[in-house]
């Protein structure tokens, strides 16, 4: 017991020393909910944190940091400190005129003083002192050239350029003021570099200066992030005007921007008459995931690809008639016409889905309302659809898929009139192609379609509804899998057949059911 007891003594004392010496927090200064006492209620200062303040906040607000903190941090600014000094000396080393680094630094080993002595201080103290010459201020700065103007006769003049955000930048922008050919001296250096180097030639009108970074700016790669900050520091600096060929790497001439439209036509005909079914496939997932890039940044300052409605649907038109046209030859041919009937097949696929890719980018857009009427429409082709052997069609099947989805979603808003026509076109043969889609198709997402088809059944009217569903009841039955699951959108017309009373006749007692046929 005794020994414990001066075990606790001894660390008491260690304690006690190590808050004397400040390299841990003096707990009674702190608050602490742990320890706070009735009997001794902790009192806000007004300089303390207010009453409604949370008690981490309190705690850190009274806290001070301790001696070992404080060493910590000064090790850290010592450290930075060293490093700029000797960043600083490896720009002076060779330059042509002599110079101190934080008052106790020694002339360079270049002793051709200049008549101005020229102070770069940093925000935090830190100096470095330069013997320039005022003929080569005046001649590459006119911001110096102005300070200098009033200056006569051969003695010291000096110039201090205080709370400067980085010091070896400045140094290494008077050090540029001595050399030639600036564009080659900045070979091999990163574009942050050269944009501090841009900044303060801005600052001090160092003409050349400036023009030997754009030079450079222009002429190297830039990352996403690196093009982001040169753009940004250019309309800081307000030298948009000076900067036209750089500004051309990533905006267009007026001419070009107009022409977009062309450009944009032609770039999707060239995806859906691809040759190379490999590069088909890669360039129309680009394609998409950048418009869907910039159909997300419309609404910002960024603006968005400005292409017309009418060259969608021109395109649109374009795959609508080559698929009518593969299904004609589809259904005619025999075996007389020598045309081969796998590779008719393999063209009807792939037509459907450049159909099926157009219509993702007007959906996109929130310009697809205008193509459902246009495929309501298409009876002939759903005609000549259900001629086809199911494995060749369901592509076709899985268009009228993507549009319920969309119209489920709310991302397409047309009348009950089309809405009820596209189902009446286009619904028997998703069912009959349902399997096929199902078990070929990798990128189809059964829930989705499924989730989407009864959405838009319940936005028709409860006689359309239950003729619908009255249909699918019996088809699922017997199909089970290779049908559409729909039963939550079964269960809703449920509900409101069965159990909600109709608005309308909220005084009737019994719901009237509506008796209707669904039409083949």
């Amino acid at each position: 017991m005794a020994a414990e007891n001066n075990l606790s003594t001894l660390r008491s004392r260690e304690v006690s020393t190590m808050i004397k010496q400040g390299f841990i927090p003096d707990q009674a200064l702190c608050y602490s909910p742990s320890r706070s006492s009735p009997a001794r209620p902790h009192h806000f200062s007004p300089s303390s944190s207010p009453p409604n303040s949370s008690p981490g906040s309190a705690y850190r607000s009274l806290t001070r940091p301790t001696l070992f903190e404080m060493m910590s941090q000064e090790q850290h600014r010592q450290d930075s400190s060293a490093q700029l000094r000797s960043k600083v000396s490896r720009i002076l080393s060779n330059a042509p005129f002599s110079n101190s680094i934080a008052n106790g630094g020694c002339w360079g080993p270049n002793n051709r003083s200049g008549e101005v002595r020229l102070t770069v201080v940093a925000r935090d103290g830190f100096r470095v002192s330069m013997d320039v010459h005022r003929r080569v201020l005046s001649e590459k700065s006119r911001y110096f050239a102005e300070r200098l103007r009033f200056e006569k006769g051969s003695h010291l003049v000096e110039v201090e350029i205080s709370e400067c955000d980085d010091v070896e930048v400045y140094v290494e922008t008077v050090v540029l003021m001595y050399g030639e050919d600036l564009r080659r001296k900045l070979t091999g250096e990163d574009v942050s570099k050269v944009l501090g180097l841009l900044k303060v030639s801005s600052a001090l009108m160092f003409d050349e200066g400036i023009s030997a970074c754009l030079e450079y700016l222009e002429a190297v790669p830039w990352s996403n992030e690196e093009e982001e900050k040169v753009i940004s520091h250019l309309h800081q600096l307000h030298l948009l005007d000076s900067a036209t060929e750089l500004l051309q790497r990533v905006s267009a001439k007026p001419s070009t921007s107009a022409r977009s439209d062309d450009i944009f036509m032609r770039l999707l005909t060239g995806v859906l008459q691809a040759k190379d079914e490999k590069a088909r496939r890669e360039m129309k997932t680009i394609i998409s995931r950048l418009l869907r890039e910039d159909s997300s940044s419309q609404h910002s300052d960024n603006g968005c690809v400005d292409v017309s409605r009418d060259t969608l649907y021109h395109i649109c038109h374009q795959c609508l008639s080559s698929l009518i046209l593969c299904l004609s030859e589809a259904t005619g041919v025999d075996e007389k016409s020598g045309r081969d009937r796998g590779v008719l097949m393999g063209e009807i696929a792939r037509e459907a889905d450049n159909l099926n890719w157009v219509i993702d980018i007007l959906i996109d857009r929130k310009v697809g309302d205008e193509f459902v009427k246009l495929w309501a429409d298409q009876k002939e082709l759903a005609i000549l659809h259900s001629k086809i052997p199911t494995m060749y069609r369901h592509g076709i099947s899985q268009i009228t898929a993507q549009l319920c989805i969309a119209i489920g979603r709310g991302s397409i808003l047309v009348p009950r009139e089309i809405r009820l026509a596209l189902l009446l076109t286009w619904l028997e043969g998703l069912y009959e192609d349902f399997g096929w889609m199902r078990r070929a198709s990798r990128s189809m997402d059964r829930k989705l379609v499924e989730e989407g088809l009864g959405q838009t059944i319940l936005t028709l009217p409860m006689s359309n509804q239950q003729a619908i569903m009255l249909s699918w009841f019996d088809r699922y039955l017997n199909k089970g899998d290779d049908c559409p699951n729909i039963q939550r959108a079964f269960e809703i017309w449920w509900r409101r057949a069965f159990v909600k009373q109709n608005a309308s006749e909220i005084s009737d007692p019994h719901l009237q059911i509506t008796v209707c046929e669904y039409p083949n």
